[in-house]
């Protein structure tokens, strides 16, 4: 699609994530059993036809360059256009001398010279951290069509997360009002994803830019919904957001639903994600595996229900994993008992050790732990 352009936001730290989001940015936490949170918005891009893709970056975002590299495995590796990384650098003070953007639109003015460089006439903005499988070519063509100045994608009910965006809309679809900081959430809950022109884009920056107004949603949405004309998009799919740990642990549960899975891993628009280069998961004579997901590479020969196990994992004889996610090279020995547990990247859980947390509050193991 040659006339639309993506960027992709991964600028801001998520303190709820706790141990998970220490060395990462959200976009890049692991989700779904092989996938980094930021192959979804990569992949909603590519099926549309999308090639040129910038990625606005901020913070530790190490774990998500080493992901990106040269973007070749979401087809973005072109001499070109292809896929950008947007580094930000001037950072902002705030009290306790820690440094962070206000917000999108100040993220935005930041990268304004790249946005000088964009070849096409539309612009799609989406977070990194939103999982969803949208049909990024029909909100395209909805929006063309309608003459809207910005379309907002909005979720249905089952669509929830932390501090979010909500829409009133009238009976044709056009938004009323822009909500936010609810106690009591009502209307539309916003995807984050939002369609406009590149040179509406180009302007509402340098004008928030010369009026230190930085909130998109609260300078842009919320105090232009008037003089532009903002527009719906619902979708009734299949949708998170990594806002938290315990967000997180439900809505990677989900998954364990066919239903859910079917719905975010479509034939019509796959879902690409890095090669993990394993063999075939291996599950011992003594081993069983019940309602999971597990990728390559794992060895099973204890018992593992209603859990997600990345690529590496092994679990030994004797070992009960049960309602867990488990990061790749994930190692629990021999009589170890885990329950309710999201154990990161290398961890080692030695012989005979019992982990118990709860759905309401699963324990997060960090990165290289042994227990």
């Amino acid at each position: 699609m040659n006339g639309l352009h993506g960027m992709i936001f991964s600028y801001e730290k998520r303190n709820n994530l706790r141990e998970l989001g220490e060395i990462r940015a959200a976009s890049s936490i692991p989700f779904g059993g092989r996938y980094r949170a930021v192959d979804f918005a990569l992949s909603n891009l590519v099926n549309a036809g999308v090639t040129d893709v910038g990625i606005v970056l901020h913070g530790p975002y190490q774990s998500m360059l080493d992901h990106l590299g040269t973007g070749k495995d979401w087809d973005l590796s072109r001499k070109r256009g292809g896929l950008k990384v947007l580094p930000l650098f001037d950072y902002k003070k705030k009290w306790g001398g820690k440094s962070a953007f206000r917000g999108k639109m100040e993220a935005l003015a930041d990268v304004r010279s790249y946005l000088d460089t964009i070849r096409q006439d539309y612009v799609v903005m989406m977070e990194g951290d939103l999982v969803v499988n949208l049909p990024l070519s029909d909100i395209y063509r909805s929006h063309v069509e309608s003459g809207a100045d910005i379309t907002v994608v909005c979720g249905n009910d089952s669509f929830e997360t932390e501090n979010g965006t909500y829409f009133q809309l009238d009976q044709d679809g056009r938004v009323t009002d822009v909500l936010y900081h609810l106690h009591t959430p009502r209307g539309y809950r916003g995807l984050e994803v939002y369609v406009l022109s590149t040179a509406l884009l180009k302007e509402l920056v340098d004008d928030c830019t010369s009026r230190d107004e930085y909130s998109w949603r609260r300078d842009v949405l919320q105090a232009r919904k008037g003089p532009l004309y903002l527009r719906s998009y619902i979708w009734n799919g299949f949708a998170a957001q990594i806002r938290s740990v315990q967000e997180y642990y439900d809505r990677s549960m989900q998954l364990l639903d066919p239903a859910i899975r079917a719905d975010l891993f479509r034939l019509d628009r796959p879902i690409l994600a890095k090669g993990a280069d394993k063999s075939s998961a291996y599950i011992g004579p003594d081993g069983r595996c019940l309602n999971s997901m597990v990728a390559d590479g794992c060895c099973i020969e204890g018992i593992v229900e209603n859990s997600i196990l990345f690529p590496g994992v092994s679990v030994e004889s004797g070992a009960v994993v049960r309602n867990c996610v488990l990061f790749k090279e994930t190692t629990v020995r021999r009589n170890a008992e885990l329950a309710y547990i999201i154990a990161d990247k290398n961890v080692e859980v030695l012989p005979d050790r019992t982990l118990m947390g709860h759905s309401s509050y699963p324990i997060v193991l960090a990165k290289g732990a042994q227990i």
